[in-house]
């Protein structure tokens, strides 16, 4: 199944709703970085949430960063999205190895640990738009979904997982976003409570082959759904050479002159998608 997110509104418009199965794009993030399974989960579940955030956006520049900064083993995870729902992220230690719950699920609570989710949208504006929240979890998506009550006022349930094949592939990932607009009833919330408490998780609906369609419909079960769009996800990076040199020579010129003196190839890497750029002492001097 390719990458792509679904949107919806429900209840005559008192919910909005996207869901995505995004199993390519993490895979393709697991084998750049890669990352030990349960930071496969962990970057994965922020990946696939900042596809269908990136996908609510309006402009065509606008620029959405969630960022995880966490006192956890993992150090924390940064991810980045546009208005296309193109995805691009890293986590600081990609090699983070730790017991399973009791369950046998991967424990990402664990590995991040206490800490701050910080959500930054680019739109363009004098300033970005920044809202932060501290960790309630460390699962991602109940933090997803703190953040949305408590920075934006949108109550909201946020549903996101990744599961991994033995070979520490990725074998599903996806999730689900649902919000409340302001003038919901509360009928429609007590039908909405009630589809969350009954359906199954998502890479467990994502297992048994629901596409991103049949997991909203399940989760707006009996709410007059229609759905209002459908677009496709990736992981891109659109880290150049040219856009490395200029934050080379953002370094300025005394730290680009002691490059040039020591003589040697210097190596600058991006770090969303590993590639490296060499940059000679000949280079480095037309840039000084």
């Amino acid at each position: 199944m390719e990458d792509y997110i679904v949107s919806a509104m429900a209840a005559g418009e008192q919910i909005r709703a996207f869901a995505c199965t995004t199993r390519n794009l993490v895979e393709h993030a697991r084998s750049i970085h890669n990352t030990s399974p349960v930071m496969s989960a962990a970057l994965g579940r922020m990946l696939s949430a900042a596809a269908m955030m990136g996908s609510m956006m309006k402009g065509e520049k606008d620029v959405l960063t969630l960022q995880i900064k966490s006192a956890g083993p993992a150090g924390g995870i940064t991810v980045t999205a546009d208005a296309l729902a193109n995805v691009k992220g890293y986590v600081n230690e990609p090699n983070v190895i730790i017991p399973a719950k009791p369950n046998g699920k991967l424990d990402v609570s664990g590995a991040i640990g206490p800490g701050v989710l910080r959500v930054i949208k680019d739109m363009g504006l004098k300033e970005p738009y920044s809202g932060e929240v501290d960790l309630q979890t460390g699962e991602i998506a109940e933090d997803l979904t703190y953040y949305f009550a408590a920075s934006e006022q949108v109550p909201s349930s946020v549903g996101l997982g990744v599961l991994m094949n033995k070979d520490n592939t990725v074998r599903q990932a996806g999730g689900f976003i649902i919000q409340l607009m302001p003038f919901a009833s509360d009928e429609v919330i007590s039908i909405l409570e009630e589809n969350l408490k009954s359906i199954q998780s998502v890479t467990t609906m994502l297992d048994g082959g629901d596409t991103p369609e049949d997991m909203l419909k399940k989760v707006l079960k009996g709410l007059d759904i229609e759905f209002t769009g459908s677009q496709p996800c990736a992981y891109k990076c659109n880290c150049s050479r040219e856009r490395l040199e200029r934050v080379m020579m953002s370094l300025g010129r005394k730290e680009l002159e002691e490059m040039v003196n020591e003589g040697k190839p210097v190596e600058v890497g991006c770090h969303f998608c590993n590639t490296k750029y060499v940059f000679t002492p000949e280079e480095l001097s037309k840039l000084y």
